[in-house]
């Protein structure tokens, strides 16, 4: 429920909001979806993410955000067993842009809440859900849009090695030049 009113408090906000920005529309919502690697691996191979990501400019160059992503990864237990671990965030975000036209590459950060699960899916009948933890965590992204394509790589980093690199594609709705 926190979430869902940290949203439309932000919505809010950036709808009725007066933008600085002159060349583009203040307000727009990237959709991604992309692979998740690990950071360490430990028999854990990459996942998929998928990641809605609203945004306001402040000016031309600057965008505040809010990431919503979620990450599943897999790897192997013992025997054939297989274990999927699902991340959720929820992050502040600022992307500065470093050129205008219609190759526009930025650099960002974020930080915000890391919801973590896990559930064993094993070869019988132990499926095991282990209680889900929420951390703090942060991450640094760099990337690059043309034209409404969004291409961009970050690394989240949480406290307990449980980070990992997220590459994605998608496109955007709105934040198109005026």
């Amino acid at each position: 429920m926190k979430k869902l009113l940290l949203f439309s408090a932000f919505l809010a906000f950036a709808l009725t909001a007066k933008s600085q920005s002159e060349a583009y529309k203040s307000f727009k919502v990237d959709i991604s979806l992309g692979y998740a690697i690990p950071a360490e691996s430990n028999g854990t191979k990459g996942g998929v993410s998928f990641t809605i990501h609203p945004h306001y400019r402040v000016s031309d160059d600057l965008a505040l955000g809010l990431r919503l992503e979620g990450a599943a990864l897999s790897y192997n237990t013992s025997g054939s067993d297989t274990k999927i671990s699902v991340l959720a965030s929820y992050a502040a975000t600022g992307e500065f842009y470093l050129a205008d036209g219609g190759i526009r590459p930025f650099i960002g950060a974020g930080a915000g809440l890391f919801t973590r699960a896990s559930i064993d899916v094993g070869s019988g009948s132990s499926t095991v859900t282990v209680p889900s933890a929420t951390k703090f965590g942060f991450f640094p992204t760099v990337g690059i849009e043309a034209g409404h394509l969004r291409l961009n790589a970050d690394y989240n980093i949480l406290p307990d090695k449980g980070g990992y690199f997220a590459f994605k594609i998608g496109f955007f709705l709105g934040g198109g030049k005026k």
